[in-house]
């Protein structure tokens, strides 16, 4: 049993939900005003938020956001990774505001010199050699794996349980209790069943991996280094050796999605685990916020595709991998100032420092109330889970979850000027973050805790 009241959550819940609605009047009536936006909302997920409606904000810099009722809140969700470099480093003001105005042309549908170099800078930090960009790491995701049935003239791909790939239709299968593959619960009308394209197995499952790829009809397992959106999970040591070499041995791509493992250093987990895949695909980080998104390819794989382009595979124009606004002027000038200037290879290193802080005082405060939690961190990334030990599976992970004491955690660190993920507990760091935020945050949920296990 837990050590707290589940009646008392009930009613710590029902006050600080009271608490946010007095303290942010302006923020409900935005969103009661929003009638011709569907939902209340530019983006349905943004009523993921706890509270009965999201805050609206006015302004942010660093990792504070300042809300429409004027509270300063530490940012530690950063747009769900999309603000990894902070907000607006000037950096990124400047290169804009270079390319918008003195310079011009936001697209054109013709490269920019920014584009070798973002390219080239992801070789050197990624290692793979030739790299295409995108404006998601979705639309990366679903591209590539195109590509990778076009070399492997396979049909279908592997995924793991519970991870995160964006919005690709694919993707949404979990493993069922009898191991089987089943459309992810709250799927959206998909256009086909998953199962039809996907294998699924759970995240460090090897034994299964190898059942699967078995079969020889998989094209490339798709997978995250450690599974981020559904907590962090992290690989079991040799879990990535083991599924290279399952992948070689079957003749299956290997595809790691970076998007949000990008935290794990300046080249990702694929640099810091030491990692070898045949591609990589991510996002959101990129650009500060400006919409892009990139796949890398190694020397062979590239080889391989433009080998097996001809008058039934067209990538140049109707092949379904492009898109008007990909590789337009404007992201890869973002991409430049981010990758050149902000999430340089010496920043990261204070952003992880600040994570095992965090982490840390976590942990203090798990323990001082006998909390049955664990933390876990993923270099400038951190969460904690209502499971101990930390869970070692994507379903593992999705069985700890419980929204309403999530609620009850993320609407005491709001009414208090602390901003985590709205889907779960991840807290990330940016350069601009400061151990005054960190050690806020750790003050922060000492005392929600202790509120919840002192009735």
């Amino acid at each position: 049993m837990p050590p707290f009241n589940r009646a008392h959550l009930h009613q710590l819940l029902a006050d600080e939900n009271a608490l946010y609605r007095v303290r942010n009047p302006r923020s409900e009536q935005l969103y009661h005003e929003a009638k011709n936006l569907f939902a209340r909302v530019p983006m349905t997920w943004m009523n993921k938020w706890a509270g009965g409606f999201p805050l609206s904000f006015d302004r942010a810099d660093g990792a504070v956001i300042t809300d429409a009722d004027g509270h300063e809140l530490v940012d530690f969700a950063l747009g769900d990774t999309g603000a990894f470099a902070g907000h607006s480093p000037k950096p990124l003001v400047d290169a804009l505001a270079s390319r918008v105005g003195e310079r011009g042309g936001v697209t054109t549908m013709l490269p920019t010199s920014d584009a070798q170099w973002v390219a080239a800078e992801m070789t050197r930090r990624f290692g793979l050699s030739q790299w295409s960009f995108t404006l998601s790491a979705t639309d990366a995701n679903r591209w590539l794996l195109r590509l990778a049935r076009l070399v492997t003239n396979r049909p279908k791909i592997l995924v793991f349980s519970y991870s995160y790939h964006g919005s690709v239709d694919e993707t949404f299968v979990v493993a069922g209790m009898d191991g089987r593959g089943a459309i992810r619960p709250g799927n959206v009308a998909p256009a086909f069943d998953p199962t039809l394209t996907t294998r699924v197995v759970e995240f460090n499952d090897i034994a299964a991996v190898r059942r699967e790829l078995a079969a020889g009809d998989v094209a490339a397992v798709l997978t995250e280094p450690a599974l981020t959106n559904i907590g962090i999970v992290l690989p079991d040591e040799g879990f990535h050796e083991a599924l290279r070499a399952a992948c070689t041995e079957t003749g299956t791509l290997l595809i790691y999605d970076e998007t949000h493992t990008f935290s794990a250093g300046p080249g990702g987990a694929t640099r810091s685990m030491g990692l070898q895949p045949d591609a990589i695909t991510i996002g959101k980080s990129l650009g500060g916020g400006v919409p892009c998104g990139a796949y890398g390819l190694s020397e062979e794989l590239a080889t391989r595709v433009l080998a097996a382009v001809g008058a039934e595979s067209d990538i140049v124009d109707v092949g379904g991998v492009g898109g008007t606004l990909a590789g337009n002027a404007l992201s890869f000038a973002a991409m430049r100032a981010v990758l050149g200037e902000v999430l340089t290879d010496d920043a990261f290193g204070p952003m992880i420092d600040l994570a095992t802080r965090f982490t840390s005082d976590a942990r203090a405060v798990i323990e001082r109330y006998g909390m049955d939690w664990s933390v876990t961190q993923l270099g400038t990334r951190c969460e904690y889970r209502f499971a101990a030990p930390a869970p070692r599976s994507g379903g593992e992970s999705a069985a700890s979850a419980d929204a309403e004491l999530e609620n009850f955690l993320h609407l005491f660190a709001i009414n208090r000027g602390v901003l985590l993920t709205p889907f779960h507990n991840m807290a990330l760091m940016c350069p601009r973050t400061t151990l005054e935020y960190v050690e806020r945050h750790g003050e922060v949920f000492d005392a929600a805790v202790k509120a919840l296990t002192n009735p």
